[in-house]
């Protein structure tokens, strides 16, 4: 079945001022129930994984152009505007050509046996995608946020997760008594870990638990970890950014997983 085509001209269309709520606004998908996408990377991630699209918008000139036309016919629906209301859209500073609003899947229920990364009120979104991204990447199929942490489809997430979300459970708004529905061991940094990362085995399945930027992990989800590990730093810093101990951790995982299975 073909797409529904309009040419909308208003910045006053209802659609367009869903869209830029979206866009704008990091949470307002919790409450409008559906999800900015911008860019054809997303778009094709989305389409690629066989999400559903509620609907395309695309400028006249990605309108005229092969290519994104076909990612647009897609959706059942595909609005066409100027470049001009595009951008106001847009939470970019060089707006995409095309972007999908795409149902969000709001109700996955905890899988209890599956290898998981546990978010722990981190607050920058550039930090929350590229450990989705890492996490689909390294065979971690589900990502549980507990509540404090930075909107798990928030558009700037979204764009740091550069389509890993499609590939992932994600569940939000946890408290730390709701990962006893795990049946695996949690595992967690620390600097005061004797064990090092590198020395020892791994649990597999487990559950990464990956901390607040400033503070770490919180003491009580601390105590219903079976295992801390330290992070060799032979260079003497301090400490690790969160995104990056976390690609550290879930490669020394799949590593290990790897060399296990012959």
């Amino acid at each position: 079945m073909s797409s529904q085509i309009l040419h909308i001209t208003s910045r006053d269309n209802p659609a367009l001022q869903r869209l830029r709520k979206l866009s704008q606004d990091g949470s307002a998908y919790r409450k409008l129930g559906s999800v900015w996408l911008e860019g054809d990377h997303l778009v094709r991630a989305c389409l690629q994984r066989g999400h559903p699209v509620l609907q395309a918008v695309l400028t006249e000139a990605a309108a005229a152009d092969p290519v994104l036309r076909a990612l647009g016919d897609a959706a059942p629906r595909q609005l066409v505007v100027p470049l001009a209301l595009f951008k106001q859209i847009s939470g970019l500073e060089s707006p995409a050509q095309i972007g999908f609003e795409v149902p969000l899947d709001a109700g996955q229920d905890l899988a209890p046996e599956a290898d998981t990364v546990v978010l722990d009120r981190l607050q920058d979104a550039g930090n929350v995608g590229t450990i989705l991204r890492s996490a689909a990447a390294m065979g971690f199929r589900q990502v549980l946020a507990l509540k404090g942490t930075a909107a798990l489809w928030s558009p700037k997430v979204l764009r740091a997760g550069m389509g890993a979300h499609f590939g992932l459970r994600l569940i939000e708004g946890l408290a730390p008594e709701d990962l006893a529905a795990l049946k695996l061991p949690l595992v967690a940094t620390s600097s005061y870990a004797e064990a090092q990362l590198h020395q020892i085995q791994l649990p597999s399945p487990c559950a990464w638990v990956m901390g607040h930027e400033g503070q770490g992990v919180q003491a009580e989800l601390m105590a219903r970890c079976s295992l801390t590990v330290g992070i060799p730093q032979p260079g003497g810093e301090e400490s690790l950014n969160v995104g990056s101990a976390a690609s550290i951790c879930l490669y020394e995982s799949a590593r290990q997983r790897l060399v296990a299975q012959g």
